[in-house]
Order: C-alpha cells, then sequence, then structure tokens
C-alpha cells in the first residue's frame, strides 16, 4: 500500500466516523438509551480520534523527522493515536459514573505510558 492510498483510505475513514457520531450524537437521547446508545456513542468517537489523531501524528512527524522511514512513522504514530484515544474515552467513562479525578487520570497516563515504553523497547527477535 503506498503512502497516498494509506492517507486517502485514513482521511475517508475518518470522515465517515466522524459523520457516524454526529448521526449518534443528533439521533440518541443521553436519558432515554440503553447499554447500545453508549457503546455507539463512544466506539463512533474512539475511531474518529484515533483517525484524526493519526493523520495529524503522522504529518507532524513527516515534517518533523524526514530522515527516518515514513511506514514506521505511520505505525508508530497510529500506536500513539490509539493510545491517546484510549485515555480520552476511558476518562469520559469515568466521568461519565463521575469517578474521574485527578489520580485515577494519573494513573491512567502513567499505566499507558508505561505500556508505551514496553512497546518502544520490545524487540521482535
Amino acid at each position: 500500500m503506498t503512502l497516498k492510498t494509506y492517507l486517502t483510505i485514513m482521511l475517508l475513514a475518518t470522515a465517515i466516523c466522524w459523520t457516524a457520531w454526529a448521526i449518534v450524537i443528533n439521533s440518541i437521547d443521553p436519558e432515554t438509551t440503553n447499554i447500545i446508545g453508549f457503546l455507539l456513542f463512544y466506539a463512533s468517537l474512539f475511531l474518529s480520534l484515533v483517525g484524526t489523531s493519526a493523520i495529524i501524528g503522522f504529518f507532524i512527524r513527516f515534517v518533523a523527522l524526514r530522515r527516518e522511514l515514513i511506514f514506521r512513522q505511520v505505525a508508530v504514530s497510529f500506536r500513539q493515536s490509539f493510545l491517546f484515544s484510549v485515555i480520552i474515552i476511558v476518562s469520559l467513562i469515568l466521568q461519565s459514573f463521575q469517578m474521574l479525578t485527578w489520580y485515577n487520570a494519573l494513573f491512567l497516563i502513567a499505566a499507558l505510558t508505561v505500556f508505551e515504553f514496553f512497546l518502544i523497547s520490545y524487540k521482535r527477535i
């Protein structure tokens, strides 16, 4: 897959996910919905955030780090956008249950930072 194809697919998929999220926002009442409504909300927002932050992260890496391989930059930006989106979604879920405190957020960020360091240091044999 070429870089142009990857970026085109990511842009289209991200636009579709943001459209799906907007439809969920406009059509589902949070006071009367069941677990499916909340699942659709969080899933569409998660996928939208992953796509958006992956594209932004890739462009930042592409401009700043032109000396590395492009596909390595794509993989790193996608992995970090996934972790960033996990932080946002878990924080929103904790906030919906009124359980988001500064130490819960700090623990979440620290846990995912340690996981990111593990993924950076992990090398296939």
